[in-house]
């Protein structure tokens, strides 16, 4: 293990949950730290790799979100029903959690899944809170999402990027499918990290990586070709949306895959802004998709069911 990640658990997830990080306790501090939850099909695997993950005596006293995706606090009820433990987000939806709007939260908007959780608090840009003897400073990190933070330990230059960077590209830009500026704000975000003396960054989803430089070329390249071809940014998120829902499901009927298309804010909006030249509807738009997802190996086909791969 890395140096800098002494005294750190990552918990290495599948890509429908995102990593989890315990930053356990030093001397005189209550106990660890969890950044993130994951998402809630994986919920009660959350608990159990948490619980084995605390060393001997060692409570969990607080869940950070660095922002609300259900693929990043899905298991914060669960942990909240384990353990007892409060749960701190960023201030730009606490209101929604605590209404639980999931449209305004967007798990509603995009078909996901999530469990209503209560939050104790907010974290927002320029503050910061001790853990593991750290100082872990919160950076606002808007183009993913306009809530999203990202966690710096400077000591020991370890960055919590979360889905701002990650070793070969970034989050879907979620504003910009959904008519709103996005791009310029991942330009910004990848710039603050440049200025960081990162030594370690570990990402929301994949192995953590030393090599800052050549993932923020690699992210940068990426977003250069998102500029000029917005069309294939919102095409590539569609089809995000579409594999996150087959595994999601594990197994769903073609048909019904195409009717939750049809039924799924984000994806209608997609369509409507992006699709209509090519396809009559936003079922027929996927349904190419869908094709191309089955022929990349990302899912799979067993006659009319449509399969995680």
């Amino acid at each position: 293990m890395h140096a800098a990640l002494n005294g750190l658990t990552v918990l290495e997830r599948g890509w429908l949950s995102s990593n989890n990080v315990l930053i356990h306790a030093a001397p005189g501090e209550p106990g660890a730290v969890l950044v993130d939850s994951g998402h809630v099909v994986h919920a009660e695997q959350t608990v159990a790799l948490v619980r084995h993950a605390l060393r001997a005596g060692e409570p969990l006293v607080r869940v950070v979100n660095t922002h609300l995706h259900s693929d990043h606090c899905g298991g914060n009820a669960a942990l909240q029903r384990a353990f007892g433990v409060p749960v701190v987000v960023p201030p730009g939806h606490a209101d929604a959690v605590a209404a639980w709007d999931t449209m305004r939260l967007t798990h509603g908007s995009t078909g996901q899944r999530s469990e209503r959780f209560t939050h104790a608090g907010t974290l927002a840009p320029g503050q910061h809170f001790m853990a593991g003897a750290r100082r872990w400073d919160a950076l606002a990190a808007p183009g993913h999402d306009p809530h999203s933070l990202l966690l710096f330990d400077a000591q020991h230059g370890v960055l919590l990027s979360a889905d701002a960077l990650w070793q070969h590209g970034f989050g879907v830009v979620f504003p910009e499918v959904a008519g709103e500026p996005g791009f310029d704000d991942v330009s910004r975000t990848l710039d603050a990290i440049a200025r960081l003396p990162v030594q370690m960054v570990v990402p929301g989803h994949g192995a953590p990586f030393t090599d800052v430089t050549a993932a923020l070329a690699r992210a940068r390249a990426r977003l250069d070709g998102f500029r000029a071809d917005p069309q294939r940014h919102a095409r590539h998120a569609v089809k995000v949306m579409i594999k996150y829902h087959v595994m999601e499901e594990q197994r769903v009927g073609h048909a019904a895959l195409l009717q939750w298309v049809a039924s799924t804010p984000f994806l209608l909006d997609a369509w409507r802004r992006f699709g209509t030249a090519g396809a009559p509807t936003p079922a027929a738009w996927c349904a190419a998709f869908v094709d191309e997802l089955v022929a990349q190996g990302a899912l799979g086909r067993e006659g009319e069911v449509v399969v995680d791969r």
